[in-house]
């Protein structure tokens, strides 16, 4: 292939012809359907991950949603080039045309690639074979919680990913710059309003099923529960109502109305703080540390309610006591002069 007259060789080893003769030479009998080193050696699949956005973590539904570059490297000895320059860079055009690892993620609800304004995937071969895969993801994924210390509680969120159908008799995964760097989460990417980063750690792990074992990643995000909400909507209202409620031992225990009044108000506020409290939780079995704390408050103030209860029987017992002496000390009173005056006319 020859350029325009006039351009040295070093120009003329640069025009397209010679990449677009490079490509059909390397496609010129490539089988997609068989991953590198098929019947020999491992396939190994270097893996690494960039967050672009973490968040937001749902409670209710027990899980999180993240945006990442999800990036994958392995070598492919049928796509070696001689050829001018280092790396091809290429278009998701080229994705279809040669094999590539049939990842995905474990624990995942929903992935979603991004497609606008063209799929946000990037590949590029080096010379020694060498194939770079990049995809753009938002996914979601479980995240099992605990909620027995809400909302003191901290979780760890896991994302795990893996081959869908080679075993790790054929394929392994590693981490690209090993286990600590491989993973990097930016301190703007994290969106969370209930809670903070902690920060995350990985492993690997061997899984088995009837079909072999397979080799699964796992990435660990750890989150730690903000306060200050809970706080705000809840504690301080309950703790205030508990409050309120004991102001009324220093009503005046005859003042039945005032009384009444601070106690069933107090219960009914205490019932509906619990109901709007488990709002944002879903309904699990078991108690938090919240349903405890709102428990205790509510039995504050519904035994001051029963307080009053038991005062005012008892004030009205004693008051009925004490009219019915009055009553008969009035009936008994008069008669001592009435049978006095008799024995004196008797008397004369």
């Amino acid at each position: 292939l020859t350029g325009p007259p006039g351009q040295s060789k070093k120009e003329e080893k640069l025009w397209p012809e010679n990449f677009t003769s490079i490509l059909n030479s390397l496609l010129d009998g490539y089988d997609n359907r068989l991953r590198p080193g098929f019947g020999g050696p491992v396939t190994e699949v270097k893996t690494d991950i960039y967050v672009t956005s973490f968040g937001p973590v749902s409670d209710v539904e027990m899980e999180y949603t993240m945006d990442v570059f999800f990036r994958q490297t392995w070598v492919d000895k049928r796509l070696k080039y001689d050829g001018p320059i280092e790396i091809l860079r290429l278009n998701n055009l080229m994705v279809s045309k040669v094999w590539t690892p049939d990842t995905f993620f474990r624990n995942g609800k929903k992935s979603v690639a991004h497609n606008m304004t063209a799929p946000n995937k990037l590949f590029r071969i080096m010379r020694n074979g060498t194939i770079l895969y990049t995809m753009r993801l938002t996914i979601s994924a479980e995240c099992p919680m605990r909620l027995v210390d809400f909302p003191m509680d901290g979780h760890a969120c896991p994302l795990k990913f893996g081959s869908y159908a080679y075993p790790k008799s054929e394929m392994i995964y590693t981490w690209t710059k090993g286990p600590e760097k491989s993973v990097e989460v930016p301190e703007e990417s994290s969106s969370l309003v209930q809670y903070d980063l902690l920060g995350h750690t990985v492993s690997s792990e061997t899984i088995k099923s009837i079909t072999g074992e397979y080799i699964v990643m796992t990435v660990y995000f750890h989150l730690r529960r903000k306060m200050g909400y809970f706080m705000i909507q809840t504690y301080i209202p309950c703790i205030m109502t508990v409050i309120l409620s004991q102001v009324s031992f220093w009503i005046n225990k005859e003042s039945v109305p005032a009384r009444t009044v601070f106690g069933i108000t107090t219960v009914l506020t205490m019932t509906t703080l619990s109901i709007s409290a488990r709002h944002s939780l879903p309904k699990v079995s078991y108690a938090t540390a919240m349903d405890w704390f709102i428990a205790v408050c509510f039995a504050f103030v519904f035994s001051a309610l029963i307080e009053f209860a038991a005062v005012n029987y008892f004030t009205n017992i004693q008051m009925e006591k004490a009219k019915r002496k009055t009553v008969k000390s009035l009936l008994e009173f008069p008669v001592a002069p009435v049978q006095r005056e008799r024995s004196t006319e008797e008397t004369f």
